[in-house]
C-alpha cells in the first residue's frame, strides 16, 4: 500500500507537469497516430503479397502491434524517464537525496519521474487490440484473457527488470543515457513483429538477452491462440528471474555506493 500511495503521488505530479505543457500531450497523439499509420502501412504492403507470415495472419500481426503500442506506453509512462533520472542523478550526485527519503530507494528510482503523454501509447494500443481482435473473430474465454492479462504482466516486469539492470550500471560507469537509447531503438523496431520470423540465430537473443518476445510476443500468442501453457509458465518464470536478480544487483550496487561527496 506505502508502494502504491508513492506511485500515485508521482503520478498525480507528472499530470500536473502535462497540464502545465499541453503541447507535449498534442505531440504525443501526432506521433503515436502516425506511428500507427506507418505500422498498419507496412503490414498491408507485405500481406498484398502473401495471406500470412510465419503462421501469423494480417490480423494476428495487428493484434501484436496493440500489444506492442501498449507495453511501449507503459514503459515510456514511468520505468524509461525513471531509469534515465537515475543515471542522471547518479552522474550528477542528486541521487543521494533519494536515500535520504523514508521509502525504499529502488522503488523512488522506479517511478521518480513520470511522462503521462506516453498514456497516448497506452490508449492507441488498447484500440488497436480491440480492434485486431475484432477482425479475427476469436472467442475469447476467461482462460485466455486470464493467460493474456499474465503474460502481460509478466513482460513488463522482464522489462523493467532488465532496463533496472542497465541502468544499475551507471554506478561503476560514467554515462550509460545512449544504452537506454539503444533499448529503445531495438525495441521500437523488432518488437512490433512476432520474434519467430526472425533467423534461428537471433530468436534466443530477443528472447532470453533482450526480452523482446516475453514483453510482445507472448502476450499476443495468447490472444491470437497461439500461447502454449509451457510458454506461458516460462514467460511467469523469466519475469520472476528478472526481477530478482535485477534487485540482487541494485542492493550490490547500494552497498558499493560512497555519495556524491566521496
Amino acid at each position: 500500500m506505502h508502494a502504491l500511495r508513492v506511485l500515485r503521488a508521482f503520478l498525480a505530479v507528472g499530470v500536473l507537469n502535462i497540464v502545465q505543457y499541453r503541447a507535449d500531450f498534442a505531440v504525443a497523439v501526432v506521433n503515436a497516430v502516425v506511428s500507427l499509420a506507418t505500422q498498419v502501412l507496412g503490414l498491408s504492403v507485405i500481406f498484398s503479397a502473401t495471406t500470412e507470415l510465419h503462421g501469423w495472419t494480417a490480423d494476428d500481426l495487428l493484434v501484436l502491434v496493440g500489444v506492442h503500442f501498449f507495453i511501449s506506453g507503459l514503459v515510456g509512462l514511468v520505468v524509461r524517464p525513471s531509469m534515465e533520472a537515475l543515471m542522471e542523478g547518479i552522474r550528477l550526485g542528486t541521487f543521494d537525496f533519494l536515500l535520504t527519503k523514508p521509502a525504499d530507494a529502488q522503488l523512488l528510482a522506479s517511478v521518480q519521474r513520470v511522462a503521462p503523454q506516453a498514456a497516448t501509447d497506452v490508449l492507441v494500443g488498447t484500440g488497436v487490440i480491440l480492434y485486431g481482435m475484432s477482425r479475427t473473430g476469436l472467442t475469447l474465454g476467461p482462460v485466455p484473457v486470464l493467460l493474456f492479462l499474465v503474460t502481460l504482466l509478466a513482460g513488463f516486469a522482464t522489462v523493467y527488470g532488465f532496463l533496472l539492470l542497465l541502468s544499475t550500471m551507471a554506478f561503476w560507469f560514467v554515462k550509460l543515457d545512449n544504452i537506454l537509447v539503444v533499448f529503445q531503438a531495438l525495441f521500437g523496431n523488432a518488437g512490433r513483429w512476432p520474434v519467430t520470423i526472425f533467423p534461428g540465430w537471433m530468436r534466443p537473443v530477443l528472447t532470453f538477452v533482450v526480452p523482446i518476445a516475453f514483453a510482445v510476443t507472448v502476450p499476443a500468442q495468447a490472444l491470437t491462440g497461439q500461447l502454449s501453457g509451457l510458454t506461458a509458465l516460462l514467460a511467469v518464470g523469466v519475469a520472476v528471474l528478472f526481477l530478482v536478480v535485477s534487485r540482487a544487483f541494485w542492493l550490490v550496487a547500494l552497498r558499493r555506493y560512497t555519495g556524491a561527496s566521496a
